[in-house]
């Protein structure tokens, strides 16, 4: 990284350098936050006393909320900006996750669990969009692709997220307490990191200022991105990595401890190592990006989500089965970011197709969780987990889409 490309207008590199750094902390907060949540519910379950079915039930109101959240995403980004939509939507997830918190730990109330959980996913869908494009306006900033690297510091949140959940529930950690502290980290280092993100508009493609005119300026125009070809199979690219890694952040633990039979401290430290995997995965997506392309990476990562799936699934040895968790962590690692990218191409119609995008893929954490579950009630949790497979081949098979625009080349 060398100097700053004329693409970027009245900053200079020590603002967008300060820019990356502070979109590295916002992607590591939701994060923890998700991790800080998976890795209580196995506890969760057992004090609310519900069945795999049930779980997946709970599970959904997250997706519910999440896809709230995306379906306004643009337009809120649109009116508000990245930099406000990012400080509220880090807070709504706090409060969602502590609500959920509060009402698993006093209650027991699965209906108060479940409403903190939209509150959550909501906000979750929300920052989900303004992030990304915030970290593409800052790519093109910077002059490289390094989504990757935003979305890995989204794993190293889920790192720390899963290795405090496993301490807090060694430890006897109410959940409400646990989960409080996580909201309340979260909305200190927001307001400490706010001022250094920069508004996705001091952007300019080719030297040209999007007009006043432009359609991607009217909520019309913004849903007409719905109607473009592309949009949808990077979005059915994104639904099949989303469902591999949604699959996972749901399911991985309690899969464990049932299928498995290890504790739940044990299943926690799983569900870590699933996320660490990802993270290794994304540090090195970069290169495996420069050198070999989106659509060449992408099938490659969905081949290696099912191997470590079949191993993780089939194999009863603990170890070995952690083996396929690795392999398993690595082929999710890419496939969400890269299609982030795909998303994000235009800066005109960025923050519209990005969240059309993950409005596709959030349905895999829509569907996935009550199916898996519902599943699960027959076949048992772990083999219920097949069905990510199908949707990894049709992942493969759609992969062409995220290919990189030509223009790409020019700004390497």
């Amino acid at each position: 990284m060398t100097d700053i490309p004329a693409i970027a207008t009245g900053l200079d590199r020590r603002q967008v350098v300060a820019w990356r750094n502070a979109i590295f902390v916002v992607f590591a907060l939701p994060g923890l936050a998700m991790a800080s949540w998976v890795s209580r519910l196995p506890a969760a379950r057992d004090l609310l006393d519900v069945s795999p079915a049930q779980v997946g039930l709970l599970i959904t109101g997250i997706s519910i909320g999440s896809i709230v959240g995306l379906l306004a995403s643009s337009h809120i980004v649109a009116r508000f900006g990245g930099v406000t939509t990012i400080t509220w939507g880090l807070t709504g997830i706090a409060v969602g996750i502590l609500i959920a918190g509060l009402a698993v730990t006093l209650g027991p109330s699965f209906g108060g669990a479940f409403v903190g959980l939209m509150i959550f996913g909501a906000a979750m869908g929300i920052t989900d969009v303004a992030m990304n494009v915030s970290g593409a306006a800052n790519e093109r900033a910077l002059g490289r692709s390094i989504m990757p690297i935003f979305h890995a510091f989204f794993s190293f949140g889920t790192m720390v997220g899963a290795g405090l959940g496993a301490l807090a529930e060694l430890a006897g950690v109410p959940i409400a307490l646990h989960l409080g502290l996580a909201g309340a980290v979260m909305v200190v280092a927001i307001v400490l990191v706010r001022r250094f993100i920069q508004s996705e508009h001091v952007i300019e493609e080719d030297g040209q200022p999007i007009a006043d005119d432009d359609h991607s300026k009217s909520w019309r125009g913004r849903l007409s991105i719905w109607r473009d070809p592309r949009t949808l199979l990077i979005g059915v690219v994104v639904l099949a990595a989303a469902f591999a890694e949604g699959s996972a952040n749901d399911w991985l633990a309690i899969a464990s401890v049932d299928g498995h039979s290890v504790n739940n401290e044990t299943g926690a430290l799983i569900f870590g190592i699933f996320v660490t995997a990802m993270t290794v995965g994304r540090l090195t997506g970069v290169f495996l990006l420069d050198r070999f392309g989106r659509v060449a990476v992408l099938r490659g990562s969905f081949l290696l989500a099912v191997i470590g799936l079949l191993i993780f699934i089939f194999v009863p040895v603990t170890p070995i089965a952690v083996i396929g968790v690795v392999l398993w962590g690595l082929g999710s690692a890419l496939g969400f970011p890269i299609g982030m990218s795909a998303a994000a191409d235009d800066p005109k119609t960025a923050a519209a197709r990005v969240s059309a995008v993950a409005t596709i893929g959030y349905f895999a954490f829509l569907v996935g969780p009550p199916v898996i579950g519902l599943l699960g009630e027959y076949t048992g949790v772990l083999h219920a987990l097949l069905i990510v497979l199908v949707l990894a081949a049709i992942g493969t098979f759609v992969s062409g889409a995220a290919r990189e625009p030509k223009r790409s080349a020019a700004l390497s």
